[in-house]
């Protein structure tokens, strides 16, 4: 949703210092989270499970915030976010650690070796950051432009809350992970 709307209020080219930076800031948590969580997990491996639920709940929870967001232009006084202000987003979004920790408890054994796990979250979530951050930036953008307080807006709301859950239940339930 962050990159969503600096993508709405600023435009794609100005929200892309924005966007550098909250791909390297997730890196700034994968990699504590990673060895902390391999080294619970070679302990006590059932906090794998509740770590998985919490982290969905949370998600959900915060879908069904999304529901009520709306998009809107930035005022003339405001400045837009820099890669600064990207780096610090995840460290500071209980989200990106509950994301960070539902990949580690979904995707990796609680067995694995903790520099291979982190290793592998930290460089698949780094791929897809770098190849969809930009595009809901974008996307952000040229939502803005089109539904910015139309009747339509609402509904990208009720669809973005949609997919969010849907994904977390996937996880948790389907695809036979």
């Amino acid at each position: 949703m962050a990159l969503l709307t600096t993508g709405a209020s600023y435009g794609f080219r100005a929200a892309l210092p924005f966007v550098a930076g909250v791909v390297l800031g997730k890196q700034l948590v994968i990699w504590p989270v990673g060895f902390g969580i391999m080294g619970l997990a070679s302990v006590a491996p059932w906090i794998f499970e509740v770590l998985k639920y919490v982290s969905a709940a949370y998600i959900i929870w915060l879908a069904w915030k999304v529901i009520h967001l709306r998009l809107s232009a930035a005022g003339p006084a405001s400045t837009t976010p820099g890669f600064i202000a990207g780096l610090i987003v995840h460290p500071l979004n209980p989200k990106a650690w509950a994301m960070i920790i539902a990949g580690f408890t979904s995707f990796v054994t609680p067995n694995t070796d903790p520099l291979i796990a982190t290793a592998s979250i930290g460089g698949i979530l780094m791929a897809t950051q770098l190849f969809f951050h930009p595009l809901w930036a974008l996307a952000g953008d040229r939502i803005a432009r089109s539904l910015a307080g139309t009747a339509a807006e609402p509904y990208l709301m009720y669809s973005l809350a949609f997919l969010t859950v849907a994904s977390v239940l996937f996880v948790l339930f389907g695809g036979g992970i």
